[in-house]
């Protein structure tokens, strides 16, 4: 029962992206069109989960055992950098087709905050590494969430007859924050 409220937790009361606001970047930037969204949250999914793994293992075997908590940021930052370089260099010998799904994903993940937030919000909540595990899936089906239904309301917005000052990021700023909203709603949920 633990799992299932973390889970509900993450994806809806405490949603990375509009609870949060850790993010925002891609949220804004990549949700120009539902296609793009979910190869963004797939590839989100896939290195936030791998990220939390190996940054909790080194926070409690490492920095902890050494007294080297201080170094958690960077250490965190260097660690998500090289795991995004490694995906990419496996992915482009292993899987080719996947590698140019994701081609262009792979790179901002680096940058995306949200996924160095879930790796310090792993430790701060001292969850266990299954805990941890679960926290990350959560999180990144409420990114991906949060991201496809932004992208779809806005490929629907683009169709409809807006008036020019709030044409694109201004509408997608107004979308984006009764979105956030609406998504206060599950406050008490969990």
């Amino acid at each position: 029962m633990e799992y299932v409220l973390i889970i509900i937790g993450a994806v809806f009361v405490n949603n990375i992206v509009l609870a949060q606001f850790l993010g925002v970047c891609p949220f804004l930037g990549v949700s120009g069109k539902v296609s793009t969204s979910v190869g963004m949250s797939g590839a989100v999914m896939f290195v936030l989960v791998i990220a939390t793994m190996v940054t909790w293992l080194i926070q409690h075997y490492i920095l902890n055992a050494f007294g080297l908590e201080f170094l958690q940021t960077i250490t965190f930052i260097l660690v998500i950098a090289s795991l995004v370089q490694m995906v990419e260099i496996i992915l482009k010998k292993i899987s080719p087709p996947l590698y140019q799904a994701l081609g262009i994903f792979l790179p901002l993940i680096t940058t995306n905050c949200a996924v160095l937030g879930v790796a310090i919000l792993t430790i701060q909540k001292d969850f266990t590494l299954m805990e941890g595990v679960i926290f990350a899936v959560g999180n990144s089906i409420g990114f991906g969430l949060a991201m496809i239904l932004f992208s779809g309301i806005r490929e629907h917005i683009e169709l409809m007859e807006v008036p020019k000052g709030m044409r694109g990021v201004p509408a997608a700023l107004l979308v984006g924050g009764i979105l956030a909203l609406a998504f206060m709603g599950f406050t008490g949920l969990a």
